[in-house]
This record gives C-alpha cells, structure tokens and sequence, in this order.
C-alpha cells in the first residue's frame, strides 16, 4: 500500500510539476529534481535507491526509441559528421581526460577506475535536451544535440565497460576498439531488422489501440536481443526508432500514428518525470554513504564542479574547430552550388538524349545544339535511350544534393549557436544509471557515485537554470514571416498534386472543378496577396473554407462544382475523390521530404493538416454509411 501512494503522489507530482513550471519559468525536469531533492531529507522518508537495470533497460530503450521515432531523418542525415563527433570522438576524449584528472586528484583510484568515472560523465542526455527545444533554438542546434544525445550512451557505456575491465588488466586498446565496432554493428542491423519488421507488422492491423500496444514493445525487442548477443541495446533502441520514424507515415494509417503520438508523449513524461524524480529522491542516500565512509561529502561536490567545469571547457575545446569546419564546409557549398544546378540540367539533357557514360555525358551537354540537330534528321535513333527511372535518379540525386547546400546555407552556425550546443550539452540519466553499475568493489564507490551525481545535478541546475537566459541573450527572435512563406510553397506543392489527381477523374463536373480551381490558384499566386488567397479562389463557400485551412489545401471544394455545369456530384464520389486527393498530396509532401526542400517543421506541420483531414473525412463516411 505505501509503495502503490508513492506511485500516485509521484505521478501528481509530475503532473503538478509539468503544469506549473511554464508559469514559473523553470524547466520541468529541474523543478522535479528539487522537489525530490527536499522530500528526500524529510525525516519521515526512508533512503531510497532504484536498481540502476530499471533504468538502463527499462526506462532509458522506450525515451529514446520514442525521440528517435520523432527525429527529423534528413536533418540527422547532412550533420551527420558533426553528431559523430560529438557522440563518440568528443566522449573518448573527454572520459579519458577526465580519468586522468580523477586518478590525479582522488587518493588510490587508479587510472582505469578514473576513466571509469570519466565516461559515466561524458555522455549528455537526451531528456536534458530537450529542454532545448522549447527555447526557439534553429532547429539544425537542436538536430545536432538530439542526435548527439541519441548515440552517445553507446559509446560512454562501451568505454566504461572496458575501463572496469581494464581495472583487472584483462582488456587491451585493441580489444576495446573490437568492442566497439561489434557493439554498434550488431545493435544497428537488429534494430534496423526489428523497425522494418515494425512497419510491415503494424499495417497489417486495423486497430489503432492494439497499433499503440505493439508500438510499446519495440524498444525492449530492439534491446534485449542487442544485450544478450553483447551489443548496445540502447542503440539498438535508437536504430529502430529512426527506422520507424521515417516510414511510418507510407506504412501507418493516420489514426494509427496519432494514436501513437498521444500515447508516447504520456509515456515520455511519466519516465522523464519519473527519472528526475528518483534523482532527487536518491541524492541523499548517496550522502549520507560518503559520510559514513569518511571521504566528506563537500570534498565530492568539489570534485564535481571541478568536472563539471572542466568538462565544459573540453566541449568548449572541441566544438569550436568542430564549427570552424562545418562553416568551410558551407562556403565550400556556397561557391559550387552554381556549378551543381548547371551539371544538373546538363546532366539531364544528356540522359533525355541518350549520351554514353562519363566523359560523353559532360559533353553531351555542351553539345546540345549539335544533338538537338541530329534527332530532328533522325541520325541519333541508334544512340541507347535511357530509361525514365535512370533519368529520375540522376534527377533526384542533384535535387537533393542542391537542397543540402540550401538547408546549410540557411542555418549557418556561428559562434553564438556554438555557445548554445556547449551550454546546452547537459548530463542527466544516463550518467545517474551508470554510476550504480559500478562494481562493489571500486575504490571509493560511493564517493564516485556522488561526484557523478553531483556533476548531472549540478548540470541540469546550472546549465539548464541559465540555459534560457542565454538563448533570449545571443539569438535573435526567429522571424515568423520565413516559416510563413515557406509553409505557403509548400501548400502549392500540395495543391499541384491534389489537381492533378482530380484531373485524372473521368466525370467531367469533377475536371471542370478541377480547372477552375487551378485557374483561380495561379491568378492568386500572380497577386501575391498572401493574406487574400481565399478572396482570390472561386466563388464558392467550400473553396474558400478549404484555404483557410491551409492543411490539406482545397480538396473540399470538389464538394460543389461551379454553377457552369449542371452535373452534380454524387456525395461517396466526393469523398472517395477528396480521399484520393489527400493520398496524393501525402505522397508529394513525402517524396518533398526524402528531396529535403523544406524544413522538418513545415513538413510535420502539413502532414498533421493532412492527417487531420483523411480521419474527418473518413468519420464523415462511417457516418454516413
């Protein structure tokens, strides 16, 4: 009974705190930290300690599968380079800096037992990040930290693994490597197994809520088979999230991936709450462990913030070069994205007239005029035609390269963005998880623990108490106008595709609509009248109900055809048309989104609009029926 009301005051707890700390103007997850902090030293509540497994395997598989699953895929693709750095070249060097520190500084610890500690420290938190997302931060600052946060466990958790070993002179640099390499290779292909399996099995099932069920268990059937063959489970984790991100809106029914988004966001925040919670709660066990040992709990929290700051100043020491090289990389693109759009349509006219691979194709190009002559006397009929597809790809290709260059240009990062991704690299659960992992028998246990305690807590209230401060102090306000028009071009992309399948129809009321509406779009796109779009549309209250949503553009005003015709529409065919309609906008704002032409933001916006409108229009025929 005691520990079923522990269970319920502490979800009113997260909720109370999750409700209250907007106004306060506090991050949730630290407010709940204080508030475990000061019910952990009333008298009448006992010491607390959690299995550090319920963490590490149960708690932190469904967090980040459930972060990866919303990751944007193509934002993660181009900075790819960077969050490998961060996640694993920037946790080696810092683990090993900070053993070295920590052997230095604490009598009898060793230097493996230090880089033991170093790497329970190195790894920033996925839940601590996403503190940063609310603050209006550009969105390649928080792809970076997200991705950072995502795969960094792995790689702190190997090298701690290896360390404790170390301490037993039982593992060498090369084994450590070996370890390394199987760990992130097994984890991968099982979580890419078990997200493609994901996908095939949920869109076989009609139930939403069963959907949901099933959705709750991939994380654990990522993990556990990782764990047992010896590879990072939480990376496993992470790998069939990402797999099932990105496919889930060609292979899930709205209702099915709505049903999930509702239902992991509840999950996200009874685990986070619940993780910050316990980090509270435990803080004073692990004091009073210290003193009973008579290493001084002051002299942890020394240590402590002496790694904190170092360690920052570590972060500091890598991302600057690491930006430096990122901001070449975009002046680099700068200067050939010219050259790229040219090579581009040469490479295109080459293909569309049969030119010969390499050199050929390039001159294909410059030799236009000279082909164009030949196919009209016929003399090129020999020449080999590619095939549409091939043509396609190559297409495809340079359109995304182009956008690559357009997405770095656009978010340039500079130094104030640099500051943003060192201040925000807080610490959190991993690190409170691994430091109960470690073996009874290291020296100073619990004066480890604390420290590493001391250092996550210490991170989420300095770094992410002054965290929004900084952003409001460096970054501008990001100006609403650019999301706007890009929103706007995004709808045209929508709209093109929707006429184009209602021109397909074969009732000829139904292509009438189709070309008035066509013709009243391209007037108002001429205007520019951004604000008199639905002034512009014919005139109809359905087509003009249909802009104003702005989600799913117009398909509603199939449901009246103009006054022109005489010819009604039969209701089902309506709402068959408009399903249509919506199937192949979606597919447009899918392939616009593997292109990497418009932002995350503006992609998930529409496809919420999309959705949003295939389920009313879907009720509306259960309705009917």
């Amino acid at each position: 009974m005691d520990l079923l009301l522990a269970g319920v005051l502490a979800l009113l707890a997260i909720a109370a705190a999750t409700a209250v700390a907007p106004k306060l103007g506090v991050a949730a997850p630290l407010l709940l930290v204080l508030v475990g902090l000061g019910v952990g030293l009333l008298p009448a509540v006992p010491s607390f300690e959690i299995d550090p497994e319920w963490i590490l395997a149960g708690v932190l598989p469904p967090l980040l599968y459930s972060a990866a699953v919303s990751m944007p895929a193509m934002e993660f693709r181009r900075d790819f380079g960077a969050i490998s750095g961060l996640s694993i070249v920037l946790v080696v060097i810092t683990a090993v800096l900070l053993g070295l520190l920590f052997a230095w500084l604490i009598p009898g610890l060793g230097i493996a037992w230090g880089i033991a500690l170093g790497a329970i420290v190195s790894p920033t938190d996925a839940v601590a990040t996403s503190i940063v997302k609310r603050l209006g931060v550009s969105p390649r600052v928080v792809a970076m930290l997200e991705g950072e946060s995502l795969l960094n466990d792995a790689s702190a958790l190997v090298l701690l693994r290896a360390a404790i070993a170390g301490a037993a002179a039982s593992v060498s640099i090369w084994g450590v490597a070996a370890s390394f390499v199987y760990s992130i290779v097994i984890a991968a292909v099982i979580g890419v197994v078990v997200g493609w399996v994901n996908l095939r099995v949920r869109a076989r099932i009609a139930n939403p809520t069963v959907n949901t069920v099933i959705s709750f268990t991939m994380p654990f059937l990522a993990a556990i088979p990782a764990e047992h063959l010896g590879a990072s489970g939480l990376v496993a984790a992470v790998v069939a999230g990402l797999v099932t991100g990105r496919g889930a809106a060609r292979f899930l029914s709205p209702q099915h991936r709505l049903s999930d988004a509702q239902n992991w966001r509840t999950v996200e925040l009874v685990l986070e709450g619940a993780v910050f919670l316990v980090m509270g709660l435990e803080l004073t066990a692990i004091v009073a462990d210290v003193e009973a040992a008579h290493e001084g709990a002051w002299f942890a929290v020394g240590l402590a913030a002496i790694a904190l700051t170092v360690t920052v100043l570590i972060r500091a020491a890598f991302v600057a070069p690491l930006l430096a090289a990122l901001s070449r990389r975009a002046s680099r693109a700068a200067t050939i994205k010219g050259v790229i759009a040219d090579r581009a349509a040469a490479g295109a006219a080459s293909l569309e007239r049969g030119a010969g691979p390499g050199r050929e194709r390039g001159r294909a190009a410059i030799e236009t005029k000279h082909l164009e002559h030949r196919a009209s006397l016929g003399a090129d009929r020999r020449a080999p035609q590619p095939s549409a597809a091939r043509t396609e790809r190559f297409r495809t290709m340079w359109r995304r390269r182009v956008a690559d260059i357009d997405y770095l240009l656009a978010q340039p990062l500079g130094w104030r963005e640099g500051t943003i991704v060192v201040w925000a690299g807080m610490r959190g659960v991993v690190t409170l998880a691994a430091a109960q992992t470690l073996p009874s028998e290291t020296p100073s246990r619990s004066l480890l623990v604390l420290i590493a305690f001391v250092v996550a807590v210490g991170s989420l209230l300095v770094q992410g108490g002054t965290l929004p401060w900084l952003v409001h102090r460096l970054l501008p306000a990001r100006d609403p106008g650019e999301s706007l028009a890009e929103r706007r071009e995004l709808e045209g992309v929508l709209r093109s595709a929707a006429m184009t399948e209602m021109a397909r129809d074969d009732d000829p009321a139904v292509r009438e609509v189709a070309e008035r509406m066509r013709a009243a779009w391209q007037v108002s796109n001429a205007e520019g009248a951004s604000d008199g779009e639905a002034d512009a549309a014919p005139d109809t209250d359905d087509s003009n109900a249909a802009d104003e949503s702005g989600g799913a553009t117009a398909t509603a005003a199939a449901t009246m055809p103009p006054a022109a015709s005489d010819r009604r529409i039969d209701p089902e065919q309506v709402r068959l048309l408009r399903l249509r309609m919506i199937e192949a906008e979606r597919t447009a704002l899918l392939d616009a989104r593997d292109d990497g032409t418009f932002s995350a933001a503006a992609l998930s916006a529409a496809l919420e609009d999309l959705d949003a409108e295939q389920i009313s229009v879907e009720l509306k025929g259960t309705e009917s029926g």
